[in-house]
Parts: C-alpha cells; structure tokens; sequence
C-alpha cells in the first residue's frame, strides 16, 4: 500500500498556545517526514484540574490566530465532539476512520513519554504510531525506558523554557510577556481580558 500523508498530532491544552509550542511544530512539519503537524486542543486532560482553562472555543481560537501564516501547521478541534475526558486512543481511532490515507504519528514531550505508560492503552499506541519526542529542558538528566522503544523518534527541536502556566502567572501579575506570545494571540489574550 502506497503511504499515504504523514499527519503529526500536537496535544495539548494550549492554554495559551506560545512561541514554544509554534517553534516545536514548524520545526517538525519543516525538518521531520512529517507533510503536517495538528495542533489538537484538548478539551479537558483526565490528568489536569479544569478550573484554570479557558473555554475551548477561545483557546481554538488562540491556535488558529497562530497557525494561520504556516500552511503546514492546522489547528484541530476534533476532541470537542468526543466523548469526555479525551483518551488519546479513542481520538486516534476516530482520526484513522475519517482520514484512512492518512498515516498519524504523536508529537510529544519527553515528560510525556515518561506518564505513557499511565495513558489508557498504551501499549496500542506505542505499538501501532511512531512517537516523536521532543526533550524538555529539565527533564534531560532523566532516564526514561521508552526512549529506547523502536517506534519512539527523538528530535533535536529548538526548545524554550517556556510554560502556559508561566505565561498566566505573568499576565495575572502585570507583566509584558509580548515576545512570548505570537502577536495575534497576544492581541486576543489582551481584548479579552483573559488571565488578569
């Protein structure tokens, strides 16, 4: 069977979506096998409190504002429709029905591989889709089994020591975090008042 688009999924919460994020899917959509990368907002993460996010129609927005000037980044608001809270299983197997050319690989820190094992079916997952891994700043001393795995791809990616958690901490303090933000989603963040 000829192989068909290489879509790589983004997951995240992306409460904001930062530079950070933008950098890590460019530089796989740019320098990777991948044709694609979508940014997938989660709706809400079993493993995250609820009470800190914005509302996932603003947080859409916030990645479609970011993604609009790289036609190979999408936003995806495909978990909105899904049962809650989102398994990353089951939203694969849905993605896999409505796009059968498609061949979907996971994007995904190393603090996320190093919880895969916590994630519903994950031997599935790490069976039937390469995983491609980006290191996170504090977590490189860290040794974590699954780096080893065959299906497991790390990827020297740019990264910045940067969290949206960070990014609302400052906002609610008053800080100018402008350069942080790309300009479309900092304009966003800033009519709508959010995080203050």
């Amino acid at each position: 069977m000829a192989s068909g688009k290489r879509v790589g999924l983004y997951f995240g919460t992306f409460n904001p979506i930062h530079i950070g994020h933008l950098n890590i899917a460019n530089y796989l959509a740019e320098f990777s096998d991948l044709n694609e990368v979508w940014m997938i907002i989660t709706p809400h993460n079993p493993l995250k409190k609820k009470k800190t996010l914005l509302e996932d129609h603003h947080r859409l927005t916030m990645v479609r504002i970011a993604v609009e000037e790289f036609p190979r980044l999408k936003a995806s608001n495909v978990e909105f429709d899904l049962p809650q809270p989102n398994y990353t299983v089951n939203t694969l197997a849905y993605l896999e029905e409505q796009y059968p050319g498609f061949d979907f690989c996971l994007i995904m820190g190393a603090d996320n591989l190093a919880s895969l094992h916590k994630w519903k079916n994950y031997e599935l997952i790490l069976k039937r889709y390469p995983i491609y891994v980006y290191p996170r700043v504090d977590e490189r001393a860290k040794p974590i089994a699954l780096l080893e795995h065959p299906n497991v791809h790390v990827v020297d990616a740019p990264i910045m020591q940067l969290s949206s958690t960070f990014i609302r901490k400052s906002v609610a303090d008053g800080k100018n975090i402008r350069p942080m933000l790309p300009a479309g989603v900092w304009n966003y963040l800033d009519e709508m008042n959010f995080y203050k």
